[in-house]
């Protein structure tokens, strides 16, 4: 049933398909570059019946391998030869985006809690030196991570316009890098919000450490609680849990705290296609209660509040470098997370880390940075003071 299935739809790329009784196939054009290896005979059953669920499933079942650490080699043969089909199918089978995206306060904190609550020492294995959980951005592919951290972060304080003295909010904080970061290049005041306790603690350390704690103050508290008013308001890497049905709220929320002139910067991932559902391995394993917005999804969220767009900005391409350093670096520590945590805990963060790859590589998704303020006078009228002069 598979075999032309499958020989039918790869066009492009080839991988040798080899079974437990040890039959092989070899489906694409050319030589195959990769071998899947199918280590239980229900594994591809398993996988055409809910193929974005079970490929993770089956994969972190220990079910089938890939030889030579080729996962990101065969990951991008399948989305490029069967998103549109078997894959969309398999997507369509799951929730819709909105049933999936309720998230009140007490989900919330539960959904953070499942993720970045993890022990510490998984994140500062693969994060840069500064523990950025975002997407860098890379002015050129050569740079290391670290250096393509400094520069989106100095790219969001450049669009915020900021003046010494004043009132940063940061939505969603993490372990305090960027807050932090705002606090010493432009001595400004930023409270950071976050509803991770580990990430808390982590923030607050550092901003001791720094001395910079009379600058920056991090609190565990959903932004729906948050009173308050500030020239700024950033948040990285946080609209993705917002939960679509609570878009709205979100964006009359930073209008509420935003002052009359003040800036917003918001930079998320989402994706160039229509509204979909998100994956539904990812929402088990990595981010339950996430979703992944369209652009007109967050688009249309921004024209129900009192916020007027300055600019929208598309990283192309950037996250895909990021998650591959972000993934050779998790390789170099596995044998030791392997020993503490299991071969399935392994599994469960390469396959997050490299289908995600390939999803910016290849597929719709995107970054979009959002510049958002209350008039159309507050930000700047041209992109010319973001960049260096010649």
């Amino acid at each position: 049933m598979y075999d032309k299935f499958i020989r039918d739809n790869v066009k492009h790329g080839a991988f040798k398909l080899v079974h437990p009784n040890g039959d092989e196939q070899v489906y694409g054009n050319g030589p195959a570059s990769v071998v899947w290896r199918i280590n239980d005979t229900r594994v591809l059953s398993k996988i055409i019946r809910n193929p974005l669920l079970n490929l993770g499933e089956t994969y972190i079942e220990q079910g089938w391998d890939v030889e030579d650490g080729k996962l990101a080699e065969l990951l991008t043969i399948l989305r490029t030869n069967f998103e549109n089909g078997l894959v969309r199918r398999g997507f369509m089978a799951a929730c819709t985006g909105i049933l999936q995206s309720w998230n009140n306060l007490s989900a919330s904190m539960r959904n953070v809690s499942h993720h970045y609550d993890l022990d510490e020492s998984l994140f500062r294995a693969f994060l840069d030196q500064d523990m950025h959980y975002s997407c860098a951005y890379f002015r050129s592919p050569d740079l290391t991570l670290e250096a393509a951290q400094a520069a989106k972060c100095d790219l969001i304080r450049k669009k915020l316009c900021l003046k010494p003295g004043q009132k940063v909010l940061d939505i969603g904080c993490g372990w305090g890098s960027l807050g932090l970061y705002l606090a010493e290049q432009e001595d400004v005041h930023v409270t950071g919000l976050t509803l991770s306790n580990e990430q808390l603690s982590v923030a607050k350390q550092e901003a001791a450490r720094r001395s910079l704690d009379n600058h920056a103050q991090f609190h565990l508290e959903d932004y729906r609680n948050h009173r308050g008013e500030y020239d700024a308001i950033v948040s990285v890497g946080m609209f993705e849990h917002v939960g679509l049905r609570n878009f709205d709220h979100y964006f009359n929320k930073v209008a509420e705290l935003l002052s009359e002139d003040g800036i917003a910067l918001i930079h998320t991932i989402g994706h160039t296609d229509r509204p979909a559902a998100t994956n539904p391995w990812i929402r088990r394993h990595i981010f339950p209660g996430g979703y992944i917005p369209a652009a007109s999804e967050i688009t249309s969220a921004v024209e129900q509040s009192p916020l007027v767009f300055a600019d929208i900005e598309v990283w192309r391409q950037h996250y895909a470098l990021t998650l591959k350093e972000w993934n050779r670096r998790f390789q170099a520590a596995r044998s030791t997370f392997a020993r503490d945590k299991g071969e399935r805990f392994c599994r469960i963060w390469e396959f997050y880390l490299l289908t995600c790859q390939t999803a910016f590589e290849i597929s719709s998704h995107v970054v979009y940075q959002l510049q958002l303020s209350l008039n159309n006078t507050s930000a700047p009228t041209t992109r010319d003071y973001l960049y260096d002069a010649a």
